[in-house]
């Protein structure tokens, strides 16, 4: 397929795109520029404001946590370089000394103070991340404690997604709260940024390009070659797969899975491959009293756990992992993927494809005739994302559970689940702290204060998984701590509270003269990125 007029255009305006100042770059004579794409959009700058993976990839560019996961996930110093636990409820964090913002002004401890704040508002979508976390207070200039409401465990995973903001800067553009995106707020945050990082943001274009440019001022080491990065969001598999085959751009974040195969054998191209810790699953309606968008009406049959289990038997995840991830993937009934801590295997075993069981028991249901639903469904967010969720409309239309396929770009679509809008939906969640509470608090537990439930669309509540939550919160035992997320999976499972699919293998393809550092949180850093 040939590239369209508007995208040469495009790319190769942002190719020749001059930098922004001299303050901002290193002037160097093999300034490089790395292109990448992939199908959706950033959807904000905010860096508190939509918890989301291509979300956070873009700020990790230009915001920086206290701690960091280096190249294979280990914990890091960042913007603290040490950390000293003063009590079970205290953490001491000393502050990297003469770092300073984009736009010149220095960082401190009230930045800190002010980013930890801002994070716990009510609009920030970053909940799960300041899970038990009270308030933070300034030592001195370059101190900081953070007081959390008891022991946590997790704290140091938490604070790496957490990114500080300028307070000054915020106060300036009236930002001190993040940008409320899934009502639709515009606010200045949304298309401009002011972090400490390694690139620094030149221009927001959403739906159209981000570009960014090396901070010359940065306080770390920039291991690779890169100056300028532009990403370009590219939501055609083949326009996407013509523009990295001609060269136009060096890397996919998300090649079609159909087309890996070819992509392996062209010479000018390479592959990198890895198991990411997210995991795809189907979620449904089992808070309401009547369903919304069905042909059923005054009752619910998504509260009825014979729906939910003739689901789960109709549902074959084995064929959605050969038929439509040709093979990238790993089928599971488990709601956690082996890379996060608290995993246990015994929880993978998914439950049987059987038709006549589900047949059964959806009679038994009181619905021998099946009943129609919608399902909201991505289009560029996941690894053929809209193709699992038209295989699983087939799927479920041998039990006469007929799906109106709702499919929508990931800008649609985060705001309208997140405003409970949906009756059905298909989500992908990794887990960026690499513990199972991340998971279990989101996703499993009933809807609540403090990050419990935030992602919980469905109204799914059990009290003893509930307990089980609140249990890990403060546990600081490992051992326990996989106990406990086991009998929390198990409980989950047994109410079919949600239906999981799979574990992604995340494939990136690229030029062959790039080189990137491939990890299971699949972000790509272009600080470690080599364009020779």
């Amino acid at each position: 397929m040939k590239l369209s007029a508007q995208l040469k255009q495009s790319v190769r305006a942002l190719a020749v795109a001059g930098v922004a100042s001299a303050s901002l770059i290193a002037a160097t004579v093999d300034a490089k520029t790395f292109r990448w794409a992939s199908q959706g959009d950033v959807l904000t700058m905010d860096p508190h404001s939509q918890n989301e993976g291509l979300n956070n990839t873009m700020s990790d560019h230009v915001y920086e946590p206290l701690v960091t996961r280096g190249k294979t996930m280990a914990l890091e110093p960042c913007l603290a370089v040490s950390w000293t636990q003063v009590n079970p409820t205290t953490l001491r964090l000393k502050l990297r000394d003469k770092v300073t913002f984009h736009n010149g002004a220095p960082f401190s401890a009230d930045d800190v103070v002010f980013s930890i704040t801002r994070a716990l508002e009510k609009t920030s979508d970053f909940s799960a991340y300041m899970q038990g976390i009270k308030e933070a207070k300034k030592i001195d200039n370059l101190t900081v404690e953070i007081i959390t409401n008891g022991p946590n465990p997790t704290l140091l995973d938490q604070l790496t997604e957490v990114r500080m903001m300028n307070r000054e800067w915020a106060v300036k553009f009236n930002a001190l709260k993040p940008q409320d995106y899934k009502n639709k707020e515009e606010t200045y945050t949304a298309r401009n940024a002011n972090g400490t990082g390694a690139f620094v943001l030149k221009a927001r274009e959403p739906d159209v390009k981000t570009v960014l440019v090396a901070n010359s001022n940065w306080w770390g080491k920039r291991e690779g070659d890169v100056n300028e990065v532009v990403y370009t969001p590219i939501k055609q598999d083949a326009t996407r797969v013509s523009a990295l085959i001609s060269g136009e751009i060096d890397l996919v974040l998300d090649p079609p899975v159909q087309d890996i195969g070819k992509l392996k054998e062209n010479k000018s191209l390479k592959i990198l491959e890895g198991n990411e810790n997210r995991t795809i699953f189907l979620n449904y309606d089992q808070g309401r009293n009547e369903l919304l968008y069905s042909s059923v009406k005054g009752k619910n049959p998504f509260k009825d756990i014979r729906v939910r289990q003739a689901m789960a038997h109709a549902i074959d995840a084995n064929a959605i992992r050969v038929s439509v991830m040709r093979g990238l993937a790993t089928t599971s009934m488990s709601m956690i993927a082996p890379q996060v801590r608290g995993y246990t295997k015994d929880v993978e075993k998914r439950w049987p494809l059987d038709l006549a069981k589900a047949k059964k028991l959806m009679a038994e249901a009181g619905y021998p005739n099946g009943f129609e639903v919608t399902l909201d469904c991505p289009n560029n967010r996941y690894i053929n994302d809209e193709k699992i969720c038209v295989a699983i409309s087939g799927m479920l239309a041998k039990i006469d559970i007929k799906i109106k396929l709702n499919s929508m770009p990931r800008a649609t679509y985060f705001p309208k689940i997140q405003t409970n809008d949906t009756s059905m939906y298909l989500l992908g969640w990794g887990v960026p702290t690499f513990d199972s509470l991340y998971t279990l608090q989101s996703i499993l537990r009933t809807k609540g204060a403090g990050g419990d439930g935030n992602w919980n669309f469905s109204g799914y509540s059990n009290p003893k998984l509930d307990a089980i939550v609140d249990q890990l919160k403060t546990e600081i035992d490992f051992k326990k701590r996989a106990d406990l997320t086991r009998d929390a999976l198990l409980l989950d499972q047994a109410d079919v509270g949600h239906i999981p699919l799979h574990h992604q293998v995340i494939p990136w393809a690229m030029r062959s003269n790039v080189t990137v550092v491939h990890r299971p949180d699949n972000r790509m850093h272009a600080k470690w990125a080599v364009v020779k």
